[in-house]
Formats: structure tokens, sequence, C-alpha cells
């Protein structure tokens, strides 16, 4: 669609030219300067500005003209000029300007997507380092609980053979004890040694 515009306004007469107006003084030219708007950029498509360009300024119809009047057309002729030319800056600079903020925000943007991903696989290592540290310490603590377990067990083994060993001296006392006091009463005979409490 861009190349059928073009195409358009070639097809379409050049704007005319600005008529010859009569004998003005210097002084008005210069206030004329002052009161004529600048066309906007999107009034004039870039076809007809270089149309513009290519276009002289009409011949006068006779040369018994003034010599101010040539430099009036010659002098609206260079303001146009003048004019075009500022439009096609602007509009050179704005067209720079809007792909340099398009640059720039394609760049950040890349840049953010690229921090975004990098903080997720960041995030997962972390979490992964976690878990596979509480797996970790979930396998110690159930060894230590089972070596607990173990100790404990242990423990009281060998606290059921001592009191095994102490009910069996008991037992093995008492029977002495037993066979003393048997022997004593058949003898008749009184211990000789006594209680050490009394």
């Amino acid at each position: 669609m861009a190349e059928e515009e073009p195409k358009k306004v070639e097809s379409e007469t050049p704007p005319p030219a600005p008529a010859a107006e009569p004998v003005v003084s210097p002084k008005d030219v210069a206030e004329e300067k002052t009161v004529i708007p600048p066309p906007s950029v999107e009034e004039i498509p870039e076809e007809s500005k270089a149309l513009v360009d290519v276009e002289k300024a009409p011949e006068p119809e006779s040369e018994l003209e003034p010599v101010e009047e040539k430099k009036e057309g010659s002098v609206n002729r260079d303001s146009v000029l003048a004019r075009v030319e500022t439009q096609k800056r602007i509009s050179l600079i704005r067209a720079w300007e809007e792909s340099e903020k398009s640059k720039a925000e394609n760049k950040s943007h890349k840049k953010l997507s690229g921090i975004t991903s990098w903080e997720n696989s960041q995030k997962a290592y972390v979490e992964s380092q976690i878990k596979k540290y509480e797996e970790k310490l979930e396998k110690q603590k159930a060894e230590y609980v089972e070596k607990m377990k173990n100790k404990v067990a242990l423990i009281h083994k060998e606290a059921e053979e001592k009191r095994a060993i102490i009910e069996a001296k008991k037992g093995k006392e008492i029977l002495k004890a037993e066979e003393m006091a048997a022997k004593y009463r058949a003898t008749g005979t009184a211990p000789k040694k006594v209680l050490g409490c009394f």
C-alpha cells in the first residue's frame, strides 16, 4: 500500500507556484514570512517535497517589472525551500528518534527477559539444593535415630545382664546363708561373724 501512495502523488499536478504580487516593500516581505505558518509534515508528502525543490519560480511577464518583485519571488521560493528542508530534517529526526526508542525498548526487554530466566534457573537450582540437603538431613536423622535406638537397646541388654548377675549372686548368697544356718543349727554353734551394720 505504501507503493500505491507515491504513484498517486506523482500523478497529481504539482501545487501552483505562488503568484507574483504587486510591488511590496522589503519590510512587508519580512512581515509576510513571519505571518505564513509552515505547513505540517503530514500535509506535504515526501514526493511533493521533492517536486517543490525542482520547481522554478514563474518567469516575469515582462522585463519591465521592478527588481524588487523578482527578489520577492526568490525570497518566497527560498522560504518555501527552507521550510521543506526543515520539515524534512524534522521528519528524519522523528524517524531516527522512534527507531532509537524502539531499539532501546527491544534491548531492555531482551535483557529483562534474560534476567527473569536467570532468576528462575537460579531459584530452581537453590530449591533443588534445599531438597537435596533436606533428604540428606532426613537420612542422617534416620541413621542417628537408629544408632540411638541401638545404643538404648544395648544399654538395656547390659542392664538386664547386670540384673541377672546380681540376681544370681543373690540366689547363691541366700542359698549359702541357708546352708550355713542349717549347719549352725545342726552343730548348735553360733556364727562367728556378726552383721557389721549392727
